[in-house]
């Protein structure tokens, strides 16, 4: 058994690494890190309490995520622009969310409820695409080979590109102003907003799930990466730097290196994947979680 002072929890150090590359296989193929799921196992099974889950959870993505970002780098699906753009939102939400989270919800019966309300808004945006028969904009091209993108331009405007002979354009200040508030909430949650992104993107401005999910893991490094830094220096001006605030770095980077492996393979596969599909998976996990969550407000 293998003792983790911060957490203060002892597991077989095997354990955090399969249960990373379990999740981080599956939801990188929707642009998404798997740190969603790692929370509530965090919470639920591990019984870690306090933010030291949000910032270990910010952690495991800084480890993971390149290896899903380097497949995406590679097929040329990433959209530049678009990450500038997101960025610009989520940066700022960060502080805000963490603060949040540090100073508002430092106890687990707070923060459960909360985890399960963003969870379940999830989960009904994707599980209402799925029932009104509603096609996502990339089914038709999920046979594409290629899966390239191609940047037309960015502007105060809009931000422009091209996938599989069309082209699509978003509004650069609804993007910012969106990605502003899963930020907060990313922040505050610890999942760096890859996870909220992601549906917002695809079901609000119909974007291909196969373009985004590159660019929605690597905005989710970024923004997880200055997470970190933010939820350190709390737990230094708190002067309660290892038991409350700072992440795990052992648990963090066990988990990390599990979800960096399967980070890779999810990429690796998504083009094979139908969008539709993926959101499936994805959907009947996340209602898993957010519906055992939601339930402790009534119990």
């Amino acid at each position: 058994m293998t003792h983790f002072p911060i957490s203060g929890i002892d597991l077989q150090w095997w354990l955090p690494p399969l249960i990373a590359f379990v999740a981080a296989g599956l939801s990188s193929m929707a642009g998404v890190s798997g740190a969603f799921l790692l929370l509530p196992i965090q919470v639920s099974l591990l019984g870690i309490a306090g933010p030291v889950v949000s910032s270990t959870n910010l952690l495991y993505n800084i480890v993971a995520i390149p290896g899903g970002v380097y497949r995406y780098l590679r097929e040329q699906r990433i959209i530049w622009p678009l990450v500038w753009v997101i960025i610009l939102g989520t940066l700022p939400g960060t502080v805000v969310g963490a603060v949040v989270r540090v100073k508002l919800m430092p106890d687990p019966a707070t923060f459960k409820p909360f985890a399960g309300l963003v969870l379940l808004y999830l989960a009904g945006r994707l599980i209402a695409n799925i029932l009104q028969g509603r096609r996502y904009a990339d089914e038709r091209s999920a046979g594409s080979r290629s899966g390239r993108v191609r940047s037309l331009g960015m502007s105060a405007r809009s931000v422009t590109f091209e996938y599989d002979g069309c082209t699509y354009r978003s509004s650069t200040i609804k993007i910012i102003l969106f990605s502003l508030v899963v930020g907060i909430v990313g922040g505050a949650y610890g999942i760096g907003g890859g996870a909220l992104l992601a549906p917002v993107l695809v079901t609000v401005f119909r974007l291909p799930i196969h373009t985004i999910a590159g660019t929605t893991l690597l905005t989710t490094f970024i923004t997880s990466v200055f997470g970190v830094a933010v939820y350190a220096s709390l737990g230094r001006l708190t002067g309660n730097v290892v038991a409350t605030v700072s992440p795990d770095w052992l648990l963090g980077g066990l988990f990390g290196l599990g979800g960096m492996v399967g980070m890779y393979v999810g990429a690796r596969l998504q083009r094979l994947v139908p969008a539709r599909h993926i959101k499936i998976i994805l959907a009947v996990l996340i209602l898993t979680v957010a519906v055992r969550y939601v339930a402790t407000l009534f119990t």
